[in-house]
């Protein structure tokens, strides 16, 4: 099956999702165009223009690990209208495209992963074009967390503020032992999912700002993975980790020697690629839309995740390949 099918679609062919913001009102047109490197392909996003997120989708025995890569350096990956957009569009091409199973984001920026919210840029903003941005955030990052395939964060030094949910919106964090974590927003006398604005057309020497809120997920996803306990603590005093205190406590699944995230992140995904995708993503769907309601409905949900996988040919495929003792050979059928 050929890298990301849905790119040869005609120019013009797009799907609008919840598009309300103004950073998103055109059609999304993808490009097919590509070339190959060394091990992998890169994915050449013309028509998606976006300097600062680069879609990279690995080849040749990695077949399946898509990488979404943050390069922004000069201001640390910190999320602004373009990177958002850039975002965006990427999860959006991976969401269309069947033969993707494991999405890695990562940075190409020494020792940041993503410095949080561009604060720069949201002094140049009115509330509104504010309130629209953080909408689209919003909904990007709930994007990431429902995307079918598993996502994986790859974090190399510091992941604070909208950073940190960013990772918190994927189903894994892997980190060096010298990254650092946090949630800052109570120093700034906000609250983690919301952000400070100083809008254009106030006095730039005032100290007065204009809260607008932004539903990036800190003070809800943050105590869904470390207990209401700790994530009150973290977000009470603002404190900032480091990845072995992140791994005790369960924010990370693995924290590994700095520089060693990305290599960690790949054996995982590689194991992950050689199961059935089909199964994957039944699996993915089961514990995500569980978690939310009740054991019975829950249990009720799971098998018919189930059912979902019993006429597929990976099924049989997998019981063959186990009679028979060799590898299976999955095909997303």
């Amino acid at each position: 099956m050929g890298p990301f099918p849905a790119l040869t679609r005609s120019v013009g062919h797009y799907c609008i999702k919840k598009s309300r913001s103004f950073y998103f009102p055109n059609p999304h047109v993808y490009s097919n165009g590509h070339q190959y490197q060394t091990h992998r392909t890169l994915l050449i996003l013309d028509s998606l223009s976006s300097e600062s997120v680069r879609l990279r989708r690995l080849s040749d025995s990695d077949s399946g690990i898509v990488e979404v890569n943050l390069d922004r350096p000069a201001a640390k990956n910190s999320i602004g209208k373009e990177m958002l957009r850039g975002l965006r569009n990427a999860f959006e091409t991976i969401e269309s495209d069947v033969s993707a199973q494991v999405v890695l984001i990562c940075s190409s920026v020494p020792k940041v992963f993503c410095a949080g919210a561009d604060l720069k840029e949201r002094k140049t903003m009115t509330p509104s074009d504010v309130q629209d941005f953080v909408n689209s955030l919003r909904s990007t990052f709930s994007l990431i967390e429902a995307l079918n395939v598993p996502t994986v964060a790859v974090i190399e030094g510091a992941a604070l503020g909208g950073g940190l949910e960013m990772a918190l919106s994927c189903d894994l964090r892997i980190c060096g032992e010298d990254a650092v974590l946090g949630l800052p927003e109570t120093g700034l006398a906000i609250i983690p999912g919301y952000l400070l604005n100083l809008a254009c057309h106030c006095d730039r020497s005032s100290s007065y700002g204009i809260f607008v809120p932004n539903s990036a997920g800190g003070t809800q996803r943050l105590p869904r993975l470390v207990g209401k306990s700790l994530a009150k603590e973290l977000i009470f005093t603002g404190r900032k980790i480091d990845g072995r205190e992140a791994m005790s406590m369960g924010l990370v699944n693995y924290s590994v020697p700095a520089g060693e995230a990305h290599s960690k992140a790949l054996e995982i995904a590689r194991e992950i690629i050689q199961k059935g995708p089909i199964a994957i993503r039944m699996a993915k769907k089961a514990i995500n839309e569980g978690l939310e309601i009740d054991l019975p409905s829950a249990l009720e949900l799971e098998e018919e995740c189930y059912e979902q996988l019993l006429n597929t040919k990976d099924r049989l495929e997998g019981l063959a390949a186990f009679a028979e003792k060799r590898k299976p050979r999955y095909r997303g059928e």
